[in-house]
C-alpha cells in the first residue's frame, strides 16, 4: 500500500476510521485562483485541457494553496468527445457548444469508442501530477452518459432539456444506443486516468436532477451503473455526483458507487437514509455560503460535519463547484477549520 492509498481521503472513501473528514472542492482549480488566471491567460479551455504541463500545473495549484486532501485532474467532461472527433468547443460564459447536434441514428453511429492514444496528453498529465503529489491522491473523472447525451442533443447547455427528453421518450432504442456508446467512452476515459495513476474516480451527472425517479431508473440508471461496474476491477473508490438529485439519491446508490455526492439541498443525515447503508457521502456546503461572514460559514460547516457522521464515511466538499469570485483565503481557512473542528469534536 502506498502513502496515497493510506491517505485520509481514500480511507474515508473506503468507510474506514479517519481523524477528520477529508476535504476537497469541486472546481477547486479555476477562476477563484489568481495563479490559475495567470497560467490560463488567453489560452482557450480545450487547448488548456490538452497540454500536459498546463494540466499538471492547474491541477496542483489548489493543493498548494488550500492544503486539500485530494487533487482532481484539470480537464472537462467533453474532452473525450472532442478526442474522438466530435466538433465542439467550450465557449467562455456558455459552456460546451456542439457544432452539429445529434438527432438521428446516423449521428449516433459516428460516436466511436475512445482509444488510449486519443487522450495520450491526459495520460502524460496524470503521470506528471502524481509524481508531484506524493501522498495526496488524485481523482480522475468523466461525464455520465446522460449529461454527455444532453450536450450532444441540445447543442449546448439547456435548462429544460426539451430535445433530450423528446428523443428519450420518442425513440427509446436510439436513446439506449446513444447512452451505451457514451458509457463506453466514459469507461475508456476513466481507465486511462487510473492506469496513469489516479487513485479515485468521480462520475459527474450534472443534469440528472431534471429527471423523475422513474425516468432515471428506466433511461439512465443502467448506463451509469455500467460505467461504475466496468471500472470496479481497477480497485479505486468510485464517486457518483449529480446536481438537484435529492429525489434520486437512493437510485444513485443503487448504481454502485462507493461514495454518493450530495448537493446542498439535502442535509447529509437525510441523504444517508436515502442512499442506504454501505455508501460514504460527499458534500455538501452551499457554494454561496463561502461569501457569508466567517461565523456563518463556520456554523454551517460544523453542521455539515455533524450530519456527515450519519454516514459510514464522509468527504467534506461543497454541494457543487467553487464559484467565480470566491475568496481563496476563505477556502484555505475552511480546510483548516474542517480538519480542526472534527478533531476537537
Amino acid at each position: 500500500m502506498t502513502a496515497a492509498d493510506d491517505s485520509v481521503f481514500l480511507r474515508a472513501c473506503r468507510r474506514e476510521p479517519v481523524p477528520h473528514p477529508p476535504v476537497w472542492f469541486m472546481r477547486q482549480a479555476g477562476r477563484a485562483l489568481p495563479e490559475y488566471r495567470a497560467a490560463r491567460a488567453d489560452i482557450p479551455m480545450l487547448q488548456a485541457c490538452t497540454s500536459p504541463d498546463l494540466i499538471a500545473e492547474l491541477t496542483l495549484q489548489p493543493v498548494r494553496r488550500y492544503g486539500v486532501d485530494a487533487a482532481i485532474i484539470f480537464s472537462d467532461i467533453v474532452v473525450p468527445l472532442k478526442a474522438i472527433g466530435v466538433d465542439l468547443d467550450i465557449v467562455a460564459g456558455v459552456g460546451p457548444v456542439i457544432a452539429k447536434p445529434i438527432a438521428t441514428s446516423r449521428d449516433v453511429d459516428l460516436l466511436r469508442p475512445l482509444e488510449p492514444a486519443d487522450v495520450d496528453f491526459l495520460d502524460a498529465a496524470v503521470r506528471l501530477v502524481t509524481a508531484e503529489l506524493g501522498a495526496t491522491p488524485l481523482i480522475g473523472f468523466a461525464g455520465a452518459p446522460f449529461t454527455l447525451a444532453s450536450y450532444l442533443i441540445e447543442g449546448g447547455p439547456s435548462r429544460d432539456l426539451l430535445l433530450t427528453k423528446s428523443l428519450m421518450y420518442s425513440e427509446p432504442e436510439l436513446w439506449h444506443d446513444l447512452l451505451d456508446r457514451l458509457a463506453t467512452i466514459a469507461i475508456g476515459f476513466l481507465r486511462v486516468q487510473v492506469g496513469a495513476g489516479a487513485r479515485a474516480v468521480q462520475l459527474f451527472d450534472s443534469w440528472a436532477g431534471t429527471l423523475s425517479p422513474s425516468d432515471y431508473r428506466h433511461y439512465v440508471l443502467p448506463h451509469s451503473a455500467r460505467v461504475l461496474s466496468e471500472v470496479a476491477d481497477l480497485a479505486v473508490p468510485r464517486i457518483h455526483f449529480g446536481v438537484g438529485t435529492g429525489e434520486l439519491l437512493g437510485l444513485m446508490g443503487e448504481a454502485g458507487a462507493d461514495v454518493v455526492g450530495v448537493d446542498w439541498r439535502v442535509p447529509l443525515d437525510v441523504a444517508a437514509s436515502r442512499v442506504g447503508p454501505g455508501r460514504a457521502l460527499q458534500g455538501n456546503l452551499d457554494p454561496a455560503l463561502v461569501f457569508a461572514p466567517w461565523e456563518v460559514i463556520a456554523d454551517r460547516a460544523s453542521d455539515v460535519i455533524a450530519r456527515g457522521r450519519s454516514a459510514p464515511g464522509h468527504i467534506f466538499n461543497l454541494g457543487h463547484g467553487v464559484l467565480p469570485g470566491t475568496d481563496p483565503g476563505v477556502l484555505t481557512r475552511l480546510v483548516e477549520f474542517v480538519h480542526q473542528d472534527a478533531a476537537t469534536a
